[in-house]
């Protein structure tokens, strides 16, 4: 029996991730140093983990309000206030979410029509334009060049806009390339998204990994906060991926309906993950500031190393991601990658996973040991040197 023909057009059409069907090579292979997975190896810091015990011990093991905890919903307003700069009611302005990646879905499913247009810059994180092709939107795509150091511009988002652009999706900084806008540019992104009338999606999950300058968040600025969905998390900035939790911020009618998505697909976000997050909140910032200065040391390290080895990479203001471009080689991202991978063990995710601008670049995740580092700057150095012979 062909089962396939039960599918969904729209799934069927649905590219597998780049990052999986590349580390599913990886995974078969031994010795491999990884700059694959956008992971932190930190460990979550003990003083979280153990909140989370204690609050098993004391038996907080059942559903909480859809919204999520209001004490984290709290813990979540005096930290925006204080980090960010924006106020946000936690009775109605708040909704907690099983990570950002829930909070981007069900932003998606709560506010686009079919054959409403999103746009998004690129190179980009791999679930933005498939998250936008399973609600029945158009993706349009925005360039961003290594020149500009992938930050976006109001230039460029001009040139790309179409009629019926309904949404603008912004993850500053970005994954994969680790770039930011200033406040300047960040202004001017903000005057477009008035005069085109815009909803902003504003994912800035790498808000504290900022290395250079401030971060800052379009929601803060003049006449944004009402046209802003903030979304946020504690996967990178606190080494809690795999507690997947995250929170979305806006005006209460759309908060209202995301929570209805939410509630009748997830209904809350784990309570013991939510214990934690209210820790991490509340007295994790040394933790993340240690964090933060040992992905500063190795940006500074790794992005020394490509641009010496010949692979020009430009400096990642955020995020734990290095994105240097092998056009020096020769090959394209995909052979690159793989020939890297098979000669020396060392794994980078071609661009071109983060769409087609990302073409001739690869992905370096640096959040590894400092000595990893060392080790797979030496085995680059010498396939790029073979292929140079």
């Amino acid at each position: 029996m062909d089962t396939t023909r039960y599918i969904a057009r729209h799934v069927v059409d649905l590219p597998r991730s780049g990052i999986r069907d590349f580390f599913e090579i990886v995974s078969k292979m031994q010795d491999v140093i990884s700059l694959g997975i956008g992971e932190p190896d930190f460990d979550t810091p003990w003083h979280i983990r153990e909140a989370a015990i204690y609050a098993l011990e004391k038996g907080k093991t059942h559903y909480t309000s859809n919204l999520g905890l209001i004490e984290l919903r709290r813990s979540i307003h005096r930290y925006l206030e204080r980090h960010f700069g924006i106020s946000y009611r936690p009775e109605d302005e708040i909704l907690v979410t099983v990570g950002v990646s829930e909070a981007l879905d069900i932003a998606f499913r709560a506010l686009v029509n079919p054959g409403d247009k999103v746009m998004f810059h690129q190179p980009c994180y791999v679930s933005y334009h498939p998250s936008i092709t399973l609600t029945h939107g158009k993706a349009v795509p925005v360039p961003t060049f290594a020149k500009d150091n992938f930050a976006l511009t109001a230039e460029a988002l001009e040139k790309a806009w179409e009629p019926g652009c309904k949404l603008l999706v912004l993850n500053l900084p970005c994954n994969p390339t680790g770039g930011t806008c200033t406040r300047a540019q960040l202004e001017a992104i903000a005057k477009f998204a008035i005069e085109k009338d815009l909803l902003v999606l504003s994912d800035e999950i790498y808000a504290e990994l900022t290395f250079d300058g401030e971060h800052v968040s379009i929601a803060s600025l003049p006449g944004m906060k009402d046209r802003t969905i903030f979304l946020h998390g504690f996967s990178k900035a606190f080494a809690m991926t795999g507690w997947r939790i995250g929170y979305a911020c806006g005006p209460a009618a759309l908060v209202e309906a995301m929570m209805k998505v939410h509630q009748y697909s997830m209904m809350c976000a784990s309570i013991i993950s939510q214990e934690a997050a209210i820790e991490a909140l509340e007295r994790g910032s040394d933790g993340m500031k240690a964090m933060r200065d040992q992905y500063h040391r190795r940006r500074d390290f790794i992005v020394r190393r490509l641009n010496e080895i010949g692979l020009k990479c430009h400096v990642p203001r955020g995020s734990f991601y290095a994105f240097p471009s092998v056009e020096v080689t020769g090959m394209n991202e995909k052979d690159f990658a793989v020939g890297l991978l098979k000669a020396e063990r060392v794994a980078m995710v071609p661009g071109s996973a983060f769409g087609a601008n990302g073409a001739g670049f690869c992905r370096a995740c640096f959040a590894t040991s400092y000595e990893h580092l060392i080790e797979a700057a030496n085995r680059i150095e010498r396939y790029v040197s073979k292929l140079k012979a």
